[in-house]
């Protein structure tokens, strides 16, 4: 990389006129795809529990495609509305507005494009219910979440992450056209899951949102006390995603994935504690082994989810 190229990357700015390929992987970009896999994930497994057996295979994609669209519309405005800050964080700041590929009128144009596309196909190919908790999932991300709550309280991604808990909704559904307490139990899952992995990360990224004050709690609190809410809400979770097997009636497939998934989860995040009591420093208390379990954990899980019925039969 020249001097030229590496000043650049630092300024947001690039040093040549982007091609059509550039422009198009910055839109896709702005939908954080990455995020959408994971919500996707809590989606399609939820549609194989509620119909106790394989939906149809229109169904699934009408889903797959709304949910995809109604996400990345969230996270485009998203973009557009943090744009000021994902500048300045090492974490953020190769995304496409600080990097001037998109203006932000263009982004949120596009924002609002899919929010509309989104909302008539999961209403007219799956169901307005399902649409409306998509639609709902959304907005409540935008203006609840990113306006609100995220540059003033530590507690934003507990409340704020409640957006990313819908999905196990939609999923259930998009079946059934109607809720009921199986998929309030996966919500609560995700919504006990969301701290512990976000709050991972973020003790990765602690100086990134310090620099540009957005408190997220490991910013406004030391490594020990943060580890001891990832505990916390660890063993929520826990006890949470095993209520699933009374109340939904599965069969012995899902409680032994979840008991041995819970227990591996509840061993690291003690053994990060532990590693927090004796040190403030990333290298000591290693954050990062606890965010990419997470990200296996809620994965194993709804695949025991989804594989349960067809396995009970």
């Amino acid at each position: 990389m020249t001097a030229v190229d590496s000043q650049a990357s630092v300024t947001g700015q690039t040093s040549e006129d982007p091609t059509l390929r550039d422009v198009v992987a910055a839109y896709v970009g702005l939908t954080k795809p990455r995020v959408i896999e994971l919500l996707l994930l809590t989606t399609v497994p939820v549609m194989f529990f509620a119909q106790r057996g394989v939906p149809s295979l229109e169904l699934v994609v009408a889903t797959v495609l709304g949910g995809t669209l109604s996400a990345g519309s969230a996270n485009a405005l998203n973009c557009v509305y943090d744009r000021d800050i994902d500048e300045h964080m090492r974490r953020t700041r190769r995304r496409a507005l600080p990097r001037h590929m998109v203006t932000p009128k263009a982004a949120f144009i596009f924002g609002m494009a899919l929010v509309v596309v989104s909302t008539l196909v999961l209403g007219f190919f799956v169901n307005w219910l399902s649409s409306g908790l998509a639609l709902a999932a959304s907005a409540f991300y935008l203006f609840v979440y990113t306006m609100i709550l995220k540059r003033r309280t530590t507690q934003n991604i507990v409340w704020g992450g409640l957006a990313g808990c819908f999905p196990a909704l939609i999923g259930w559904t998009a079946v059934t056209n109607h809720l009921a307490w199986p998929p309030v139990v996966l919500f609560l899952v995700v919504f006990f899951w969301t701290p512990p992995h976000t709050w991972a990360l973020a003790m990765r990224y602690r100086e990134d949102y310090a620099r540009v004050d957005v408190p997220m709690l490991p910013v406004r609190r030391n490594a020990e006390a943060v580890a001891k809410q990832i505990v916390a809400y660890s063993w929520v979770m826990v006890a949470v995603s095993l209520a699933l097997w009374p109340i939904a009636n599965t069969g012995i497939v899902y409680p032994v994935v979840a008991i041995v998934l819970g227990a591996a989860f509840l061993v690291e995040a003690h053994l990060m504690w532990a590693r927090a009591r004796t040190s403030d420093e990333l290298t000591v208390v290693k954050p990062m082994r606890l965010f990419h379990w997470s990200n296996m954990y809620l994965s194993l899980l709804f695949v025991a989810v989804a594989l349960d019925p067809l396995i009970k039969g």
